[in-house]
């Protein structure tokens, strides 16, 4: 280690504060400066908004493995050509998945890590298909960048570093071979990279580059995939060549509700961000014009949270299993009926019956007026603590999320979507976009979408203030997390209301968002997340 001044990144005695950045020609946001940075890299060189986000999200897999990598899953809303397109890129749990399998191994609900736990990884698929539909760039330029920094290395980030100890210790506990791979990857060493510490993985800019060569064939029908499948015969499990061969991006029409003037929209289930949808309905019954930071207003919408998200554990799934369509989940008269539900104190929430009828957020947009909104997720952390040898592929566990309940709409079988966690959100107003936005931190998402989007329509608060504002999060039962931001006047009256309530020392749990609106004057207006390393890179 040579000279310079020591200290310690993730220490900040003093609060700070970021102002709303501006910018004109293009516009990247997220939780990582050096991801930033490498999309508005892609943007000067005369690639669009969708080149930048592509290009963004795959240096994410480099610089905040943390929470994302090639393995994971990918959504995205698209404004193009005047309209808002949707890309669903989960996969598929394997053929060989079965119920009695898990039954047989004595578990009481879905394993976190291991095998089990591994779906079909649609991040390279998403990108491929989102560079063809809607890119300027080949996507050997595109990804330049991501490939370049995991093959030279780059000083790793401080909230990245505290979760990569963290994943370190975690991982630590599990004594099977197959999990070793991790710490070949990802811990070389023998323990996790400091703040400022230069980190590479030689492996992951070689996988790097065969998939922007190949236009990811080589991840799904190639030499990718051939180590995939190697890796999981060798330890009897249940994902193939043959699961892998057959996944297809999935283009989705954008499901949407009409908050106070503004249409809202979210990716439709298997994604869960119709739970954001639900409760903005339930929520524009009531007058939210006092300030934000009053009891009645954390009330009403906290409970508003607890029947939308009661019905979308009960009722969403791979969309081809759920008893419930969309239009019925999102109609005006169950919002109505939900909405009267809502009393002085805090309920235990229950689902209704409808009338029948660790993630990596980023924005990008440029001057042509496209903007994207696109969340990947090896969900949990480093996702299932499988690393496939010699490719840097750490792979999900996004089959955490199957129920074992044969009753559920989303109980684990052969070649299904499991319920998904990752959400991105987009505003439009009278048929013109406003500008893409997202929370990512699983079960926090939809929760996160309600509160930055009330903050800006309800509240008139700017983007970066959207984002500083306190948080709160409803878990389950009557028990709401709330940041240390929150008054302690505020607290106690929730309490007095019934609710359990824990005043929570660190913020990790409630989410990291990013949010580029365009303004009256046609600028872009950027904010970025304060609990985490983001930045908005502008031009």
């Amino acid at each position: 280690m040579g000279v310079g001044l020591k200290f310690d990144a993730e220490r900040y005695i003093y609060p700070s504060r970021r102002s709303v950045v501006f910018g004109a020609k293009g516009m990247v946001a997220t939780g990582n400066p050096l991801a930033a940075q490498a999309g508005l890299e892609i943007l000067k060189k005369g690639g669009n908004a969708v080149d930048a986000a592509v290009a963004t999200a795959a240096c994410l897999t480099v610089t905040e493995p943390t929470a994302n990598g090639i393995g994971g899953d990918l959504f995205a809303l698209v404004w193009a050509h005047g309209k808002l397109h949707g890309l669903n890129c989960s996969g598929l749990s394997p053929k060989a998945a079965n119920l009695k399998t898990i039954n047989d191994a004595g578990f009481k609900e879905m394993p976190k890590l291991g095998w089990y736990s591994v779906t079909v990884p649609g991040v390279p698929g998403g990108w491929a298909a989102l560079s063809e539909k809607f890119g300027k760039l080949p996507l050997t330029d595109v990804l330049a960048p991501a490939i370049t920094y995991a093959a030279d290395g780059y000083p790793v980030a401080p909230a990245v570093s505290k979760l990569w100890r963290a994943a370190f210790v975690g991982y630590s506990k599990e004594k099977g071979d197959e999990f070793r791979h991790w710490f070949d990857t990802f811990c070389p060493d023998g323990r996790a990279p400091e703040a400022g510490e230069i980190w590479c993985s030689k492996c992951h800019a070689k996988t790097l580059s065969l998939i922007a060569e190949s236009k990811a064939e080589a991840f799904y029908r190639g030499a990718l995939s051939e180590k995939i499948d190697a890796f999981s015969k060798k330890h009897g499990a249940w994902l193939r060549a043959g699961d892998l061969a057959e996944f297809k991006p999935e283009w989705v029409d954008p499901i949407t509700v009409n908050y106070r003037g503004y249409d809202v929209w979210e990716i439709p289930p298997n994604g869960h961000g119709i739970t954001a949808l639900m409760a903005l309905n339930i929520l524009k019954g009531f007058d939210l014009s006092e300030a934000r930071e009053n009891e009645k207003t954390y009330h009403i919408m906290i409970e508003a949270m607890k029947l939308a998200f009661i019905d979308a554990t009960e009722h969403v799934a791979d969309p081809r299993f759920m008893k419930y369509t969309t239009q019925e989940l999102l109609a005006t008269a169950y919002a109505d009926e939900r909405r009267k539900l809502i009393g002085e104190t805090a309920l235990l929430p229950a689902p209704g019956t409808p009338p029948k009828g660790g993630t990596v957020y980023l924005a990008a947009a440029d001057e042509a007026g496209n903007m994207v909104s696109l969340i990947q997720s090896n969900y949990t952390g480093f996702g299932s603590g499988l690393v496939v040898p010699d490719t840097g592929i750490s792979l999900h566990n996004r089959g955490n999320n199957f129920s074992l309940d044969p009753t559920s709409p989303n109980v684990l079988a052969p070649s299904k979507k499991p319920y998904h966690t990752i959400i991105p959100g987009f505003l439009s107003k009278d048929g013109s976009a406003v500008g893409p936005f997202g929370v990512m931190g699983a079960f926090m998402q939809p929760q996160g979408h309600v509160q930055v989007v009330t903050n800006m329509i309800d509240f008139g608060m700017n983007p970066q203030e959207a984002l500083d504002a306190p948080r709160w999060q409803w878990t389950k039962g009557k028990n709401i997390q709330v940041e240390q931001g929150v008054s302690n006047s505020i607290a106690l009256s929730l309490a007095a209301r019934g609710h359990d309530l824990q005043m929570m020392p660190d913020s990790t749990t409630f989410g990291r968002g990013e949010i580029i609106v365009r303004t009256p004057h046609g600028t872009l207006a950027g904010g970025t997340e304060p609990r985490t390393d983001g930045l908005v890179a502008a031009w």
